[in-house]
């Protein structure tokens, strides 16, 4: 198989992610999925398991739970029986019994106290699946003035796998604070890499922009800046869980290639679209890597 034919390949099934990503209320069979694909329905569920170590079906599942979880732990407006019906169940209980299952907790309890560690857990078979078909090329990556731009800052120092309970937090603060995702810009700074870092040292930092004054309070938000410069851009749309795999791409393929040399300050990336929020549920992520 030719590398053009590969590409081609990859692509078709990257184009079923992405229909499934954008159409979780809808009817996703197989019919459905290979029709998108252009692959024959008799062929595609042996494909589909082949290229990503997952059934169609199961994929389909986690991808409706991943939603259901961010509306239960980071949202108030949805009560468990409109979250149920959103994940194609009639009836709240079949719902909470399929939730317990996959996440380990009941909707309501995982609500209100989400156990983090055992969420990452389910789900990383999701995240694992879309890493391994994600591809990049050195013509995805532009090179662009990034402008200085004040932030509001919270630091999340420790396990990795306990970042969503600073997510919360932080969303709250930005709610009182008149500084939600529709007003301020949202920014995250990664000083480490949690490949390496031990679990205690692991820190990032979430970020608003915003002009205003901020003086350090009880939950720790402090002003920063994010300076301005040349930045190497690349855009990575439909997973917000694992940057790693983009970020490698930038070091080891583009950053040889491209003749730059990294600026002192670390990589940061801008969240452009919210899943699940954005238009059709897509997650868009901008990946700045400063340049010299």
């Amino acid at each position: 198989m030719t590398k053009t034919a590969l590409e081609n390949y990859q692509a078709r099934m990257r184009r079923v992610l992405d229909h499934i990503d954008r159409h979780l209320d809808e009817n996703l069979s197989l019919d459905i999925l290979s029709g998108v694909a252009a692959f024959s329905k008799h062929h595609f569920h042996r494909q589909f398991g082949a290229t990503f170590g997952m059934s169609a079906h199961r994929f389909v599942q986690l991808a409706r739970m991943k939603r259901a979880s961010y509306r239960l732990a980071l949202r108030d407006d949805a009560n468990v029986t409109e979250i149920a019906l959103d994940a194609g169940y009639e009836a709240p209980d079949a719902f909470a019994r399929a939730f317990r299952e996959c996440v380990g907790q009941a909707p309501s309890a995982f609500r209100k106290s989400p156990d983090w560690e055992s969420w990452l857990a389910a789900l990383e078979p999701l995240d694992r699946a879309r890493s391994a078909n994600m591809a990049y090329s050195l013509n995805d990556v532009t090179v662009r003035e990034f402008p200085a731009t004040p932030v509001a800052i919270l630091t999340h120092r420790g396990d990795p796998a306990r970042v969503y309970e600073t997510v919360r937090r932080f969303i709250d603060w930005r709610r009182a604070a008149g500084l939600g995702r529709e007003i301020a810009a949202t920014f995250t700074i990664f000083p480490c890499d949690p490949r390496t870092t031990p679990p205690e040292e692991f820190r990032l930092d979430l970020c608003a922009a915003t002009n205003r004054p901020i003086e350090t309070d009880a939950l720790g938000v402090t002003a920063g800046l994010l300076p301005g410069g040349r930045c190497a851009v690349l855009r990575v749309i439909g997973s917000s869980e694992n940057l790693e795999r983009p970020a490698l791409f930038l070091y080891r393929d583009w950053l040889p290639a491209s003749g730059e040399e990294p600026r002192d300050f670390p990589l940061f990336c801008q969240r452009i679209g919210f899943y699940p929020d954005a238009p059709e549920h897509e997650t868009i992520i901008d990946l700045f890597l400063p340049i010299i």
